[in-house]
């Protein structure tokens, strides 16, 4: 009976400690050391929410730079990646669709379409898009906007960015930016 005391105080110890006491407060520590990141990295615009720096938004219409297609459908309870094997079947249909719907989307997009504009990241939610993606999206949205080519081409230039720390990732476009900022654009 000693022994069972002992081990039943020591679990309810360790699940003050371990279940309550810890998760309070490192989220006390991230709220007041990194609050931007601790709130999930939102982006407002005149109090407004836009969305997160950190999970890609469906945008829908030919005004917009689309993200890359999502496994999880752009449900943020929902991410998974589809872990569908390159050769399998399956894959392959929904790479074609993908193709199809971009081409439906970008009659002019020609065949040399980006590889993340038709398949999705290993988390479903990637933000970022190659400045290759972005670029084939150009005519679509110039046209769809009524604004030059070149306009939409500056911006992409504008938000790209290179590899962190100069060696690590690939140049990347954060799809929201862009799409805020042509929001803005007049």
């Amino acid at each position: 009976m000693k022994s069972f005391l002992v081990a039943l105080r020591a679990s309810l110890f360790l699940m003050i400690l371990c279940g309550l006491i810890y998760p309070l407060a490192t989220t006390a520590v991230a709220q007041v050391l990194f609050h931007k990141q601790a709130e999930g990295s939102l982006v407002t615009i005149n109090g407004k929410v836009q969305g997160s720096e950190l999970i890609a938004q469906e945008f829908k219409g030919q005004q917009w730079f689309h993200p890359r297609a999502s496994a999880a459908k752009y449900d943020p309870t929902a991410s998974a990646a589809t872990n569908a094997d390159v050769a399998s079947s399956d894959y392959v249909k929904t790479v074609k669709n993908n193709v199809n719907q971009v081409k439906k989307e970008d009659p002019n997009i020609g065949n040399s379409i980006p590889a993340d504009l038709v398949t999705t990241s290993g988390s479903g939610f990637d933000p970022d898009l190659s400045p290759e993606a972005a670029k084939a999206q150009v005519p679509r949205i110039a046209k769809a906007r009524g604004v030059s080519e070149d306009r939409i081409q500056a911006l992409i230039n504008e938000y790209t960015k290179g590899r962190s720390m100069g060696i690590f990732g690939e140049p990347r476009v954060k799809v929201l930016d862009l799409n805020i900022t042509l929001q803005q654009l007049k």
